[in-house]
């Protein structure tokens, strides 16, 4: 028997011998993860002695991580803004860069009229509708769904595993107002949604088939090639959710999509060569990249 300080000991020393860059970190993250104590409590918690079930499972966790398996699949959790979600293999880990596109998508939901606050300010009854597409674990809509609170959320995914996902953290999360469905961008939503959504935001696979190769290896042995890939230039997915929201955009409304940080000036061209758009701008995101995709529809 081990004390949980010293079993976190062992494991950055493994970590670190495994070739893991920041092993104190991950360390923290894995025992914490494995006791159930949060880092507020750990100080009362890490002299306590570790269960033999309990050292086997940080065991099996630790050797996953420096197989090279990325920690969040390995947790089995992450956490994006102010919700915690699962993950695994079947979807993209939450990144900081999407927290951003939720954040300009709030403020695009504020330009258009759309109330953001909490649930409990305002009338819980749906008076408008916003979809997620491309949803993967769910993370964007679950965080419109908790923002908005007088609309329904569409959560789309072509991928049935990932809606598993996505329903598992809706239901996790007390989403009342959410709604997964299945199939290709728009073409999962219900036709008589055309012409009335307010704000369509999307987390597209915008890497190119090239560039694919030249990933971080843990991104590209184990996240989905679909979600990651878009085609041979990358921009594939976006083009097509660039040409189809017109057609689901009520007047004035918006879509906000997040994109590649060399891709502005390409999506920007697509943008107004489609003609469908008042304003098609790009974007920073917190570190000084470009990285978000607003277009706005005739009023």
């Amino acid at each position: 028997m081990v004390s949980w300080a010293r079993l976190r000991a062992s494991i950055v020393v493994e970590l670190r011998e495994g070739g893991i860059s920041a092993p104190e970190i991950e360390a923290r993250w894995l025992t914490e993860h494995v006791s159930g104590a949060t880092a507020t409590d750990w100080l009362a918690s890490e002299a306590a002695l570790v269960p033999t079930r309990l050292q086997q499972r940080a065991a099996r966790l630790v050797a996953r991580r420096i197989a090279g398996e990325p920690l969040q699949y390995v947790l089995g959790e992450w956490a994006f803004r102010d919700i915690d979600v699962a993950v695994d293999a079947r979807v993209l880990i939450p990144r900081p860069e999407t927290e951003w596109v939720v954040e300009i998508a709030l403020q695009e939901a504020k330009r258009i009229g759309l109330r953001v606050g909490k649930p409990d300010e305002f009338s819980a009854v749906p008076v408008g509708h916003v979809a997620d597409l491309g949803t993967g674990s769910g993370v964007i809509a679950i965080a419109l769904e908790r923002a908005l609170p007088e609309v329904t959320v569409w959560a789309c995914d072509v991928s049935s595993g990932a809606l598993e996902v996505a329903r598992h953290n809706a239901t996790g999360n007390a989403c009342r107002r959410l709604r997964t469905m299945q199939g290709s961008w728009f073409e999962a939503l219900p036709p008589e949604l055309r012409g009335t959504l307010s704000l369509v935001v999307s987390n597209p696979p915008y890497i190119a088939e090239p560039e694919f190769h030249v990933l971080p290896s843990e991104v590209r042995s184990h996240e989905p090639y679909s979600a990651l890939v878009s085609g041979p230039t990358g921009t594939e997915a976006i083009a097509h959710l660039i040409a189809e929201a017109p057609a689901w955009l009520r007047p004035g409304a918006a879509m906000v999509c997040e994109i590649g940080e060399t891709q502005s000036a390409e999506v920007l061209d697509i943008a107004a060569t489609s003609g469908c758009y008042t304003t098609a701008e790009v974007r920073d995101d917190l570190t000084g990249r470009p990285r978000v995709l607003v277009v706005r529809v005739y009023p």
